[in-house]
């Protein structure tokens, strides 16, 4: 196979296809029809894609092969950095670049960076980069679930943190109360009835996959059909896209460096090590997006939480997919 189509079915196979095009046009639609996410007999598509944000939970719940997870707890210490990296890192580099935005006037936009560093890592994206590259695909799979289950509540205390109720559009009691019934109950359901329905939910996982993709473009687009309302983009210009789309890249390679020299210092072979730097350096689009969608619901800056999520989703896949077509083509890489 030519290098260039190999390079895009890796791509197509990490998730950067027409799902990411189509992400960019609810962007668009966002900005020529606003008025969509107005509410409009008492129905509006912002309430209907909360009700998918549930479902979406409760079919990750599913999904769960808690078998495949029992088999992957004796890599602790590769688990360990997985999780570190994923929920204090990411959180804690951001933290020091407060400093920055504040001082550049960017306080929305920094929020929006420090929430996307609080999230979950991917799943599908993670396990596929690990695959290619021929790392630990089992402790792949069982880091990438552990961590949208660990996300659930790490995510809302790290927000808590920097956030008041002006921010978030309700009070803490409130947002608890919400991902408790949007988020925890769907998923612990699903876990319970995997016993029954797994083996369903495994078979169709294509058409979950579908309409967890449909619910997020309605997020998205709801979202900056919002922001475009509330005049929330404003302020930004080329240069402000330019600029922060090279952080979110910086972001990725900062991480992953950091997470090949701690592997090093661990003594971590090559399966481990890019089991480590692939899921500890993803962030979960789906997670992101939906989290949103209860964290921040009641907020006007909903659009513009999304848009550092977005551009870091697909330099992470592009950037990944370059690495994991490296790792697999170099056999002699250092034990």
């Amino acid at each position: 196979m030519p290098n260039g189509s190999g390079f895009i079915t890796v791509l197509k196979k990490g998730g950067l296809d027409g799902f990411v095009i189509a992400l960019l046009l609810m962007i668009v639609v966002g900005w020529l029809w606003p008025q969509g996410s107005m509410e409009y007999n008492g129905f509006s598509l912002s309430q209907f894609a909360g009700y998918g944000v549930s479902l979406i939970f409760f079919f990750y719940g599913l999904k769960l092969d808690q078998v495949k997870l029992k088999a992957g707890l004796r890599h602790w210490k590769l688990h360990m950095v997985v999780q570190l990296s994923t929920f204090l890192l990411f959180p804690v580099i951001i933290l020091c670049t407060r400093w920055i935005f504040d001082k550049a006037n960017y306080g929305d936009i920094w929020l929006a960076v420090f929430f996307l560093a609080a999230l979950p890592s991917t799943v599908s994206s993670s396990v596929v980069m690990v695959s290619i590259a021929r790392g630990n695909l089992v402790a792949a799979i069982f880091n990438a679930s552990i961590s949208s289950l660990i996300g659930i509540f790490i995510t809302p205390l790290w927000l808590n943190l920097v956030l008041d109720a002006d921010n978030i559009g309700t009070g803490t009691g409130d947002t608890i109360i919400k991902l408790v019934i949007q988020v925890l109950i769907p998923v612990i359901a699903g876990l319970l009835l995997n016993k029954h329905w797994g083996a369903f939910a495994e078979k169709h996982k294509k058409y979950f996959k579908y309409f967890d993709q449909f619910i997020i473009l309605l997020i998205v687009y709801t979202s900056f059909a919002e922001s475009f309302l509330n005049k929330r983009f404003e302020n930004f210009n080329l240069l402000t896209l330019v600029v922060l789309t090279a952080s979110m890249i910086g972001l990725f390679f900062i991480v992953y460096f950091i997470i090949r020299y701690v592997c090093g210092l661990l003594g971590f072979n090559k399966e481990d090590t890019i089991t480590a730097v692939f899921c500890g350096s993803k962030k979960s689009l789906v997670h992101g997006t939906v989290m949103s969608k209860v964290l921040f619901s009641a907020s006007p800056l909903l659009g513009v939480i999304l848009l550092p999520l977005m551009i870091y989703h697909a330099a992470q896949l592009v950037i990944a997919s370059i690495i994991a077509r490296g790792f697999n083509q170099r056999p002699d890489y250092p034990e």
